[in-house]
């Protein structure tokens, strides 16, 4: 029996991490806007919560 393709894995890994630094990129983007924030705030907690590793957002 043959190890299953990292492809698929590898793919997931990139797609979160552009999607990441998307919704960081984002957040740091919206100046005094609460309403725009408190959503991508949301955001990145939900993809922190799927994520191994480090937090996604740092805790003040």
């Amino acid at each position: 029996m043959s190890a299953p393709s990292r492809r698929p894995e590898i793919r997931r890994r990139r797609t979160r991490a552009e999607k990441i630094a998307k919704l960081r990129k984002r957040l740091a983007a919206s100046g005094t806007n609460d309403k725009d924030k408190d959503r991508l705030t949301a955001r990145l907690h939900l993809a922190e919560l799927t994520s191994p590793g480090n937090p996604l957002l740092k805790t003040a």
